[in-house]
């Protein structure tokens, strides 16, 4: 592995006034040792990389300038925030994040004093900041509120919506900075907007343009050419038409590493009042070369030799549910030309990469707009083609009104698939996919079907695909059973139809998902029943009446939460039907799960074989 460099300057940094001790000089220096102390971290650890290394100077000069954790900084995407982690006394820490015990994936309020609101999804920040700015108003504090969205959040709504609300309210003080990694300007173009934002946020220049509008205000029609003749001019080489639209002062697009220029800029920034939005335009991986010229690789990264780079995939894997999902789509894709795929920002992570070369007119990555994805699909639908919807369990909980209102009610022909429900791991409590089969299974018109296996899963496509109305397959980050089977496109399964892996006697174990076929073994061994229930809705009631009439004990097992679950549905159709068997459900305690392993997780929560197996054993004595 490669030697780390010399982190001398970094080492005495532990908190964000040792940033602010240092001379400007520093600052690139500093800048230098962070990127090499994340890029050796990291490729040890595990985790995000790429985009902590686009904000590495954007990070130092807003600890620089501005004084956190008195002022306040929204970091939005928390996979952005490794940087500031580092700055914030959290260096030696940096080694056990995404951990069981470590640091969080993302920022968690409380973490540390600089933390004052967790960010794990998307599109949330200028809310967050806008709610901060309101409550420093209405108590007449002074304090400084940031917002720094970037890698994709801006396509979401829900930063939209607080912008267009924060432009409602009056004697608000906020500073938004879009982290632009994606955009690439003309050298001419961003030298030019460059100077002009250093223009732009002078204080002479602040002062003359305040006192000019002052004066003006008494000449309303002069007034108004004026104000036009400004926006003209500031059009003409800035982008940022649309957010002063909303209300808020554009300024950009700016260099982003260029560190003592930002220190420069959002020193202006800060003696500025109102709403203000920064453009800087980075580069993902910046720093390390192989992250640049393949940043999406690099976005979330396993252990590597920084010397050598990325060797493995960071794709699914070939015996994942997600790659198990992305061969399906293309195969159903060659055979049926109304088949459209549909992505929340997830290509990669849903496996379609290969579907979005092979079929670009037939793919929409939507960006951060979960909702949206529902409503388009809806459209498709009703226009005849047959929408495949792929979205992340944790992510699903945006969409929940889409699923209601635009899909379900309407009663259409549409196909959700769902990606990383249940335990998901390192990512933590923001991304474990716990809630939606306790949110869907209550909606009428949706069928949902949960795979234990990569064979069944297949058919399960298969069977959504040609159903008639709404219908989901769920699955989980993980590898699965059964994946060397070859499987027809034509083969389905009966809807509502449980399968009986194991017939055994005493205890039945009915299990939702991939957890069950880790159980046939103890099943074996033990004589117990064990089901495949497949159907989270319609349930195979008559395989439960058999269960009851022939056991003394029924455990269902499913990767989701307890309360409100499938399990405590059949426990209360056991009860209400006077069937006369004792029911326990194996599930997720009502608890936000952190971050570990999937495998310790389950260990954690009883719902490994030997958890289960002591589970029972405790029970029946």
């Amino acid at each position: 592995m490669q030697q780390l460099k010399s982190t001398e300057l970094l080492n005495t940094i532990n908190s964000s006034q040792d940033v602010r001790a240092l001379e400007l000089e520093q600052l690139p220096e500093l800048c230098q040792e962070i990127r090499d102390y994340l890029v050796d971290t990291v490729s040890k650890t595990a985790g995000h990389l790429a985009s902590g290394l686009a904000v590495v100077e954007l990070t130092v000069a807003l600890h620089y300038v501005f004084d956190t954790p008195r002022d306040k900084i929204i970091w939005d995407v928390g996979h952005q925030s490794y940087p500031h982690k580092i700055l914030t006394g959290h260096r030696e820490e940096l080694a056990t994040i995404r951990k069981k015990g470590g640091l969080h994936a993302f920022i968690w309020r409380g973490e540390t004093e600089y933390d004052v609101l967790s960010t794990g999804h998307a599109s949330t920040s200028i809310g967050s900041a806008l709610g901060l700015a309101v409550a420093a108003r209405n108590q007449k504090q002074d304090h400084k509120i940031v917002a720094v969205i970037g890698d994709g959040a801006l396509s979401g709504g829900a930063a939209y919506e607080a912008m267009n609300n924060a432009g409602s309210i009056d004697g608000l003080n906020m500073l938004v900075i879009l982290n632009d990694n994606e955009m690439s300007i003309s050298s001419n173009v961003g030298s030019v907007a460059q100077g002009l934002s250093r223009i732009l946020t002078n204080p002479h220049y602040v002062k003359l343009i305040k006192g000019g509008h002052q004066v003006l205000k008494k000449l309303p029609a002069i007034h108004e050419i004026a104000k036009r003749a400004e926006e003209h001019v500031k059009g003409m080489v800035m982008p940022g038409t649309l957010f002063e639209e909303l209300g808020f002062n554009y300024i950009g697009p700016v260099d982003g590493h260029d560190v003592k220029g930002l220190v420069n800029i959002l020193g202006n920034l800060k003696s500025m009042s109102g709403l203000q939005f920064l453009h800087i335009v980075t580069r993902k991986g910046k720093g390390y070369a192989p992250a640049e010229e393949d940043p999406t690789r690099y976005h979330g990264v396993p252990v590597f030799d920084p010397e050598l780079g990325i060797c493995s995939s960071t794709h699914p894997t070939e015996k994942s549910f997600s790659a198990g999902f992305g061969r399906w789509i293309c195969n159903m894709a060659a055979k049926d030309s109304k088949l459209v795929g549909i992505t929340p920002a997830m290509t990669v992570g849903s496996a379609m990469q290969d579907f979005s070369r092979n079929y670009q007119d037939r793919f929409f990555d939507v960006g951060i707009a979960e909702q949206h994805a529902m409503i388009f699909a809806s459209g498709l639908a009703a226009g005849g083609m047959h929408p495949v919807v792929n979205i992340y369990s944790s992510f699903l909980q945006r969409a929940y009104d889409g699923v209601i209102h635009d899909l379900a009610i309407q009663d259409l022909k549409a196909m959700l698939v769902i990606d990383r429900g249940g335990i998901v791991g390192p990512d933590g409590p923001t991304h474990q996919g716990l809630f939606d089969l306790v949110a869907l299974r209550t909606v009428p018109n949706l069928v949902i079907m949960v795979p234990a296996t990569l064979d069944e899963q297949y058919r399960m496509l298969n069977t959504a695909y040609l159903y008639d109305h709404p219908c989901v397959v769920r699955f989980p980050r993980c590898n699965g059973k059964n994946g060397d089977l070859k499987v027809s496109l034509e083969e389905t399964i009966q809807i509502g139809k449980s399968r009986t892996i194991v017939d055994g006697k005493k205890v039945a174990i009915l299990s939702f998902g991939p957890l069950g076929s880790d159980l046939e073994p103890l099943c074996r061994e033990e004589d117990w029943t064990l089901v495949d229930m497949r159907f989270v809705k319609p349930l195979d009631y008559e395989v439960i009446r058999e269960c009851a009439a022939r056991h003394d004990l029924i455990l269902t097992l499913e990767e989701g939460m307890i309360e409100g679950g499938i399990g405590q549905e059949i426990s209360a159709f056991v009860l209400r039907e006077n069937l006369g068997v004792r029911v326990i459900n194996a599930g997720v305690p009502d608890e936000f799960i952190q971050e570990a392993t999937r495998d310790e997780i389950l260990s954690a929560l009883q719902l490994d074989a030997a958890g289960i197996k002591s589970r029972v054993l405790e029970y029946i004595g």
